[in-house]
């Protein structure tokens, strides 16, 4: 029988085209009116110093107002969507939710502009003691970002072209690779459902799907390369515009760290690669094959005899959190009970799973495919870790919750990396092995390709700044960049050329880079776990890992990590990440003897 549950959202809303929605875009939109009002009013020359500190106090208040009041809505009408694609209602009230989505930019370059104007009065607020002393870095930060700003008229004008130009060109791209479909053994597939079949256990197929896959890219590269030219040659001249010294030095702005963190970070993978090409060789002998091509690197080395339901998972997941910290379990164990999670692929359903946090009634919801394997299993309690983030920072106001991507990732690695390192204790044999190679491929993903592709990213930039690139360049720049990360592991004759095709991080114009941030994730998460080993005698370490959560909104990426004793401006923090990989690659090269 097949199981069936739901996530609940009617304490949310009763429905998406429900009065109550409506309303609440309608409250969020009055929010924004009077405040642009009163941004737009605002006299700081004759203003006292007490007048000055009530205004800009209300000014923060109000704003967050509107952000708890837009991402609620958003928040609700995605998971509306995501659940449910044909369902017109949801696709009206997400649309209606982005046309308020807009406004709140607007009134984000206002709000920016506010701090900036009243800089000198903003940080006397933000001193030891003084009514806005928790808001220093973000307010600083604020400050910081206004100086890149252009005029607020040609920041809503970049806002509006953008919605015909860099968004459409996303768009265009998700289109195409969502529609476009081959021919393979007579049946007509999406290349969605091509790049599905690299985890065939039929290495022929693998080869078909990838050969099938690599037509269809090769078919539409004239429109993919307009569309990446585009995003790319649009995102250089806003950066350029708004004083930045290039795309990377914002990435790392809106990520919270600087370019010592991220050439620490780089420097370190790069010199762990050979741990990752061991695992690759390892991997190859398992498949009896001398090296690994392309079409391997997501193959089973074998097939698990456990088929988990969907109430043995969630036992799992509750002890080995439980374990861990007693309240995160309990917590765990409270979102399976409350239906916060919806858990079953069902027609019309998208793909993936995601976790989304609800201001309003200061909930999560998590978004799962479960499909009765350790990949379900290990998908939902990374997305529960990301979860307990959000109730960490729950009491928290918008300004002080807001996370960057590179901390994002700190929960659910963490949490995911409990429940695995349980199920990997529990297991003998081949049951052991095959779970190590699939936790060995998350990270040769994470870390390897990750280096990939942002050693493509770095180099389109830089031939982009001279003019645009025709596709068999683009294939050239990212056959380097993968032979570079990937080395001996893999056949270089088989690497994937139009992977900047695939990816649909390459074509999103509002943030650059977006790939260092998932190393970053995954070695910050091993290393905290690294550093609970060494200090576990001496109190909880779950204590010092909701510290480190709590503050995540509050300060940059260095200073977080700081509060856990780790320094990530020094290789040797990666390394203890990386150390933990190594222990599981020399277990998987003895288990596949």
């Amino acid at each position: 029988m097949k199981e069936t549950v739901h996530w609940d959202l009617t304490n949310i809303y009763p429905s998406i085209d429900s009065k109550e929605f409506t309303a609440s875009l309608a409250d969020t939109t009055k929010n924004i009116d009077k405040l642009e009002k009163l941004l737009n009013s605002f006299e700081s020359a004759e203003s006292s110093k007490e007048t000055f500190s009530e205004s800009a106090l209300s000014v923060i208040r109000q704003y967050e107002a509107i952000i708890d009041g837009y991402e609620t809505a958003a928040a609700y009408a995605n998971a509306c969507l995501t659940v449910d694609t044909t369902n017109r209602k949801s696709i009206f009230g997400l649309n209606k939710a982005e046309e308020v989505g807009v406004k709140v930019q607007g009134i984000s370059v206002l709000f920016r502009k506010f701090i900036q104007d009243n800089e000198t009065q903003i940080l006397k607020l933000t001193e030891d003691g003084a009514i806005l002393e928790e808001y220093r870095f973000v307010l600083d930060e604020t400050i910081t970002e206004a100086k890149h700003m252009m005029s607020p008229e040609m920041e809503n004008l970049a806002s509006d072209l953008n919605r015909t130009g860099s968004d459409a060109f996303s768009r265009l791209q998700e289109s195409i690779s969502s529609l476009a479909s081959a021919e393979i053994d007579g049946e007509k597939k999406t290349v969605i459902e091509l790049r599905t079949l690299a985890t065939s256990e039929d290495r022929n197929l693998r080869k078909k799907a990838y050969d099938a896959e690599i037509s269809v890219w090769k078919e539409h590269e004239v429109a993919f390369a307009a569309a990446l030219n585009g995003v790319k040659g649009s995102c250089i001249t806003l950066e350029k515009r708004r004083g930045w010294n290039d795309p990377l030095e914002h990435a790392a702005f809106l990520s919270r760290v600087n370019m010592k963190v991220i050439d620490s970070l780089v420097g370190t993978i790069e010199k762990n690669f050979s741990i990752f090409r061991r695992y690759m060789h390892a991997k190859a002998k398992a498949l009896k094959l001398n090296r690994l091509a392309y079409w391997d690197l997501f193959a089973p080395i074998g097939k698990s005899s456990k088929n988990w339901t969907y109430d043995e998972a969630r036992r799992f997941i509750v002890q080995q959190y439980t374990a861990f910290n007693p309240k995160q379990g309990e917590f765990v164990s409270n979102a399976f009970d409350k239906h916060w999670i919806d858990p079953f692929p069902v027609a019309g359903k998208t793909g993936g799973a995601y976790d989304t946090y609800i201001p309003s009634v200061k909930e999560s919801r998590v978004f799962a495919n479960f499909n009765n394997d350790y990949d379900g299993v290990f998908t939902l309690s990374h997305e529960l870790g990301h979860a307990w983030h959000d109730h960490i920072v729950s009491t928290q106001p918008a300004l002080l919750r807001a996370y960057p991507m590179t901390l994002a990732e700190t929960a659910s690695i963490f949490g995911e990396y409990i429940v695995f390192k349980g199920a990997v204790e529990q297991a003998t044999g081949l049951e052991k092995a095959i779970l190590i190679e699939n936790y060995l491929s998350g990270a040769n993903q994470t870390c390897v390709d990750i280096l990939a592709r942002f050693y493509f990213e770095k180099e389109l930039f830089a031939q982009r700044a001279e003019g645009e690139l025709v596709p068999n360049q683009l294939c050239s720049i990212m056959v380097e960049a993968q032979k570079k990360a990937y080395g001996d592991g893999l056949d270089p004759s088989t690497i994937h050329p139009y992977m900047w095709a695939v990816k649909g991080h390459y074509y999103n114009a509002d943030y650059s880079f977006y790939n260092y941030p998932y190393a970053f994730g995954q070695l910050f998460g091993l290393g905290l776990y690294k550093e609970a080993r060494k200090h576990e005698s001496d109190h909880p370490f779950y204590e010092d890992l909701n510290r480190i959560l709590s503050i995540t909104g509050k300060y940059d990426a260095m200073k977080v990590a700081s509060a856990g004793g780790c320094d990530i401006e020094d290789p040797a923090f990666w390394q203890e990440g990386l150390d933990i990989v190594a222990e599981y690659v020399n277990q998987f090269e003895k288990l596949v003897k």
